[in-house]
């Protein structure tokens, strides 16, 4: 019996100790101080250009803080200007009419805060980029999150001319647009249990849009390797989504980017991808482009990207995936009688 107590007692103890290493920890913070943040990207497409302003903020609660009286411009190497027009959500535009991204400019962007603070970005050239010669897709299968199963759908790929024998490096943006059907478009408008009018034009094709929001970079070395070949830009799972139920259609677009912001764009995304782990890349703090004139130790977060682009767009049609054998997407909608011969959807 003596023997059993102190086995207890042994147990007791493991379990105290035990507990005792899982205390509650409450992060101790000290003063906060918000950070300029600034996302702006100039090419030589005619359209205008939108420099996004902001801080950053301590609770996640918050709305982000936009900056709306700023005073903003670009210059070149020659000294030109464009000024840049508040429109509103912290983003400040350039007007088409008076100023285009040019091939081989170097170009630097300035801020004037209300504050009474100035920033200005690193020059930034331009740098010419290779054309995009085809964007495709084929039947792939990648890890899903459940450990041993694979999700079946389309990746989308690009090849790119030649570079210049040079080592390059690339980052690439894309938009998607596709069209969706509704399984069960509303047909009736319900006012009350004695007045249910039915709808006269039936609205059952609907269209949705996306931009990306993944980080895609490259670097292509020079060489034998000098070619851009089933680059990956972006994978549809096709039971997960309706991108693939009627027509899809995706633009990418190919920038010229220079080798600092090659690592910029590369250690962000290390960073926002290799978390959850203890053995994950740390967090630490990502080198932007852009300064404050005055005080060259104060951070800013962001980057004011320079780049030459070329695009090109491809549509999907579901007959072009039918010999593929994909799993269907399915809404998973289903119907209700609620009247006879009426139906609530």
């Amino acid at each position: 019996m003596k023997v059993e107590k102190q086995g207890m007692w042994f147990y007791l103890f493991c379990f105290a100790a035990l507990s005792a290493c899982i205390d509650p920890y409450t992060l101790q913070i000290g003063k906060y101080k918000s950070l300029l943040v600034v996302e702006g990207l100039i090419t030589d497409e005619n359209i205008p250009y939108g420099i996004k302003l902001s801080y950053t903020f301590q609770s996640a609660d918050l709305a982000t803080p936009e900056v709306t009286d700023a005073v903003v411009y670009i210059t070149d190497e020659t000294g030109n200007m464009a000024s840049l027009t508040y429109s509103g959500g912290g983003i400040y535009k350039t007007d088409s009419t008076i100023f285009t991204g040019q091939t081989g400019k170097t170009y630097t962007l300035h801020i004037n805060t209300s504050d009474g603070n100035k920033y200005e970005s690193d020059p930034c050239q331009m740098l010419p980029v290779a054309g995009v010669d085809s964007v495709y897709y084929g039947k792939e299968e990648v890890p899903g999150t459940t450990e041993g199963k694979m999700l079946d759908g389309i990746e989308i790929y690009l090849d790119s001319n030649e570079g210049n024998g040079s080592q390059s490096y690339f980052r690439w943006t894309y938009e998607e647009t596709w069209e969706f059907r509704l399984p069960y478009p509303q047909a009736y408008i319900y006012i009350d249990s004695e007045n249910i009018i039915p709808v006269t034009a039936i609205k059952d094709h609907c269209w949705k849009s996306n931009e990306s929001g993944e980080i895609l970079v490259d670097l292509i070395l020079p060489g034998n390797s000098d070619i851009i070949q089933k680059e990956p830009i972006n994978f549809i799972q096709s039971d997960l989504s309706d991108r693939l139920t009627v027509r899809y259609s995706i633009l990418v677009k190919q920038l010229s980017i220079s080798q600092k912001e090659y690592d910029f764009w590369n250690s962000l995304k290390q960073v926002n991808e290799n978390t959850g782990s203890i053995f994950d890349t740390q967090p630490y703090s990502i080198i932007s482009n852009i300064h404050n004139v005055s005080n060259p130790d104060e951070k800013v977060l962001g980057y004011f990207s320079v780049s030459a682009e070329k695009e090109k767009r491809i549509y999907i049609n579901p007959q072009d995936l039918g010999e593929m054998d994909l799993p269907q997407y399915n809404y998973g909608c289903y119907e209700i009688i609620t009247n006879p011969g009426l139906y609530s959807r």
